[in-house]
């Protein structure tokens, strides 16, 4: 099991005035959540490649579409970035068509391998011996990455030390006053890898454990509350309303 290490942080962001979450409280969450679910052995997927196409094939669906995409590609021999790279366009469209905007997702997978053979030489082991930083703004460049699907690639591909942001992340958050909605996608990592040292299977696990609660208890409707291993923490004034 990652362990947090003590580490001093102020916890109130003076100059927009949000209260953020302070690094004792990501630990009782960290801890709560480990101890309810235990490991989560996330992300699911057989190579660091195939682990790349389900970060871009994830965006706005649900992983239960992503893996009918996935078991069709490989079925077709097609996970490999020479394999994406060669196949035509409209039947890699009609490979990843269960993972919704299809013909979209299908040109950022061509964009990517292109990318990864331009700047690279088709190596993924050469893409992420680049140093973090650089290799995160330069995955940023490519058409379709965004800060949460370049940072997935980041973390479960390539084992670097970053922290993904995604809707469950921020709606924990928000629900538990730790962070605000203005508060931009940067912002919210950042608190994460301030207050969390940079280790890549302590982010893994932190963000499983965030996404299976998520998943189960802090949902966009019908949320369950009163189960969930976080009710503790909640504010009063909404524990006193569930």
């Amino acid at each position: 099991m990652p362990v947090l290490p003590q580490i001093e942080r102020s916890n109130h962001d003076s100059a927009r005035g949000a209260v953020l979450a302070s690094p004792a409280e990501l630990r009782t969450y960290y801890d709560a959540l480990f101890a309810a679910h235990g490991p989560q052995h996330w992300w699911p997927g057989r190579t660091a490649f195939e682990i790349i196409v389900g970060a871009i094939l994830t965006q706005n669906t649900s992983w239960s579409n992503v893996e009918i995409a996935i078991r069709n590609l490989r079925r077709e021999k097609l996970l490999t970035p020479r394999a994406i790279e060669d196949v035509s366009f409209a039947r890699l469209a009609r490979l990843v068509r269960s993972s919704g905007y299809f013909r979209q997702k299908a040109k950022k997978l061509k964009c990517f391998v292109r990318f990864l053979r331009s700047e690279y030489g088709g190596s993924l082991a050469r893409m992420f011996r680049t140093p973090t930083a650089v290799l995160r703004e330069r995955l940023l460049s490519v058409h379709g990455i965004g800060p949460e699907t370049a940072d997935s690639i980041l973390l479960y591909a390539g084992k670097h030390p970053v922290f993904v942001v995604d809707a469950y992340t921020r709606r924990l958050l928000e629900r538990h006053k730790l962070a605000t909605a203005s508060q931009s996608y940067e912002e919210i990592r950042q608190l994460f890898e301030q207050s969390v040292p940079g280790d890549a299977p302590l982010y893994n696990e932190f963000h499983a454990l965030i996404v299976r609660t998520g998943k189960e208890y802090c949902r966009t409707r019908n949320p369950r509350c009163s189960e969930c291993p976080l009710h503790s923490f909640l504010p009063h004034t909404m524990q006193a309303s569930l």
